[in-house]
This record gives C-alpha cells, structure tokens and sequence, in this order.
C-alpha cells in the first residue's frame, strides 16, 4: 500500500525553544532536500542545515535527522526538523511542507498507527504508548513504561508458542484412524494448556486494579452535614476547592479535585451530608451523594466531635475505608484524627488514603485495558473448554477451541481486531504522535 508522506508539530504548540517537526513517508528525503537545497545527511547523524522557502528566503537554521527505513518509529524514512520554538516559524515551516506535492499534515495518531501497519509495535505496546504519553503521575508513568517495553507482548507470544504447541500435537492425530488422542500426546497437550492457562491467569490477575490507576481512584468524603467535608477537602487540596459555611448542607451538588498522592491518581469528592429530612433540592443531592460514594473505589467517613455517624453511613462502609474523627487532638480507636481548622493530621490522612490505594496497585505487569482483558479472558475460556474435553470428544472440537484462543490473542495485539477498534485506539493519540 503506498501510503502519502505526511507531517506533523511533534512538540507542544507555542512558544519554546525547540520545536521538532516530524515527515514519514517515502518522499521524506526528498522534503530534505528542496526545504535545504542540499542531500540528506546520513542515518541517525545530526547536521546543522539552513531550511529555506519557496522563495529561497531563509526560514531558520535547524537540526536535521533522518531515519531510514525500516529503522524508525514508523518503519518508513524518517525526518526529523529540530527548529527554533517560535509561533510564526513553526507555522512558515509547516506551511513549507504543505506546498510539496505528495506530502499532507498528519491525522492524529497516523506515525503510531503506521509503526503498527508495519510491525514496529502491536496494540497492546500502542495502548500503553497512549498511556504513558497521558500519565500525571509516577504509578501511571510506571504502569505503562512496562507496556511500551513490550512486557504485556513479549507473555503473549509465550502463551501463544504454548498453544500453537498443543495445537501442533492435536492436529498431528486429526488424519489417524484412531478417533481418540493418542495416549502419548494427551500429557503433553494437557501440560501445554495448563501452562498457557496459567500465564493467562497472571497476566489477568489485578487487570480491575490496572484499570482504575489509568483511570485515577476515587474518594469519597462521607458523613453528616456540616461535619467538615468541604473544610477537609480544602485542607488535602491545598486551596479552596469548595464552598464552606457553618450552616448545614451548603454543600449540595458533587464538587471534586485531583490531587496526586504518592504518585497516584486521586480524585477526591465533596458531597452533601446524609441525613434525613431536609427541602427537597437537598434530598436530591444526598441521593446523588449515595451514590456516588457506593461507586468510589474507597470512603472517607468525617465524624464530627458533637454527633456520631448519621445511620446512612452503615450501609455504605466496606472494611479498607477511613474514619476521620474532625475538630479532635487525638482520636479513639483506628480514627484518624484532623482539624479541619488548622491542617492538623492532614498529612496523616493523605497518608492514610494513599496507603490503602497503593495495596490494590499489582506489582507485575499485565492487561491494563477492558479490551485487552476481555480478548484474554476469551482466549482463556476457550483454552479450559479445551482442557475439560481433551479426552472425551472429538479431538476436531479440541483443536477448533484451541483455534478460537490462538483468535482471541491475534485480537488482543491487535492483527485480527476489527477496524472500529483500531479507530477508537488511535484516535486518543495527539498531531505528531
């Protein structure tokens, strides 16, 4: 397929000092050479080169970069412009490259999904790239380094030699008078599907936890009215986030800010406080309050020093959550004392909160999307179909679930995923990327 050259702003729009302009395509030696009237420098060697315009009037002085193919990002010739920040240079530059015949501004996402048209990373390394390039804290950049590393491929291609393995072996008796599996493979068979199995397992093992981390966790602020929510959510924030009177129920829609602690993503949610009665703007917004914090991923419950827990909170409180006792020096039990006036045990708090979130955060790499975990849980069911009925039907339905797993792993790294998804994938990527 020959695809156009295109061309993109790789860097930031705006004022910096460098802004590095990208071209992949097989005409980006060409662009080289009528933008600077000279060759094109030699592979991955940087030369300093005068870009001029139609007019031959100087545009700037800029690096120059070129990567031949296939040793690029994009597995096309590369060219790489590093020039001077400036707004209006930047716009001359790409203004420059518009006017070549055969060279067209890229689409968002167009030099990662040509690295994937041509091998250099399958969807699975995509998906992380994404998501590093969109992490906002070190658990996230963490998180998804390992999958741009090839962590998440390199399993799968594991699992994926396991099963062409049982495969091989089953289809080896499919033209053998016996009907049943030989008793010398089924052993072997079996070992290759448990050890597949396993390794499925890992990888799906904490995919829920994976998901909320690129997601960011929530937290929810829970107690009666005015027992200083709002206050403590100013406090963790660092500024005046929310509303804060002494009159009950100021607080009535749901008001949130995102903060990072200890390198994750919180968000932290205000709420109007539970309690019966009330007009009914603010009996609609504790019903929202309800449940909102049923769906956080933890509760933080605020006891005011005057008034226990309203009854509400019983219903709502799961074993990791906090009880923040507020307006207190020291709190009884496993409460953490606050003051929501002057700060004191917020950094308790924060701790509090981070420590328990952390514990959900899995150690090890694996699936970190909805999509990736559902073709591995496909591919998984039909590797135990396959394990239950080894030796009691047919060994054709044994080696067509063995097909249909081998299909789910295709999808996952995306050579076999249907073209919406690639659309969906790609379009979360920026111009130049």
């Amino acid at each position: 397929m020959n695809l156009p050259t295109v061309f993109a702003l790789s860097t930031a729009p705006g004022k910096a000092g460098i802004a590095i302009v990208r071209v992949t395509g097989s005409k980006a030696t060409m662009v080289v050479e009528e933008l600077t009237g000279r060759d094109c420098p030699a592979p991955r060697q940087s030369v300093l080169r005068r870009l001029f315009d139609e007019a031959g009037e100087l545009l700037d002085e800029a690096l120059v970069l070129y990567f031949a193919a296939p040793s690029s990002f994009t597995g096309e010739d590369v060219v790489e412009f590093h020039c001077h920040g400036g707004r209006a240079l930047t716009a001359a530059v790409l203004c420059r490259l518009a006017g070549f015949d055969g060279v067209e501004p890229a689409e968002p996402g167009e030099f990662t999904r040509r690295a994937f048209v041509n091998g250099k990373l399958d969807l699975a390394e995509i998906e992380g790239l994404s998501d590093l390039l969109s992490a906002e804290t070190e658990a996230q950049r963490r998180q998804s380094v390992a999958a741009v590393g090839g962590g998440i491929r390199q399993r799968a291609e594991a699992i994926r030699g396991h099963l062409l393995h049982a495969l091989a072996l089953i289809e080896a008796t499919i033209d053998w008078a016996d009907e049943d599996v030989p008793e010398d493979v089924v052993p072997e068979v079996r070992e290759k599907l448990h050890e597949a199995a396993g390794e499925m397992r890992l990888l799906l093992s904490g995919a829920e936890q994976r998901e909320r981390l690129r997601a960011g966790f929530e937290v929810a602020l829970v107690g009666a009215p005015n027992a200083g929510k709002s206050s403590i959510m100013n406090k963790l924030a660092d500024r005046e986030v929310a509303l804060t009177t002494p009159i009950a129920g100021t607080t009535r829609d749901i008001i949130e800010v995102q903060l990072d602690l200890r390198g994750l993503p919180v968000t932290i949610i205000d709420m109007a406080g539970l309690r019966e009665g009330g007009e009914q703007i603010e009996r609609l917004g504790i019903q929202r309050a309800q449940g909102r914090a049923e769906r956080a991923d933890l509760r933080v419950f605020v006891e005011a020093p005057d008034a226990a827990l309203p009854d509400e909170c019983a219903s709502l409180m799961m074993p990791d959550d906090i009880i923040v006792s507020n307006k207190c020096d020291v709190a009884s039990g496993n409460h953490v004392a606050v003051s929501a006036l002057s700060g004191d045990g917020m950094s308790k708090l924060a701790d509090a909160i981070a420590d328990r979130l952390e514990d959900r955060v899995p150690s090890e790499p694996g699936v970190a999307h909805a999509r990736q975990a559902s073709e591995m849980r496909a591919s998984l069911q039909n590797v135990t179909e396959a394990a239950a009925v080894l030796e009691t039907v047919g060994i054709e339905i044994v080696a067509e679930y063995l097909r249909s797993a081998l299909v789910a792993l295709e999808r996952l790294a995306g050579r076999a995923a249907p073209d919406d998804v690639l659309e969906a994938v790609f379009a979360r990527f920026c111009l130049g990327k």
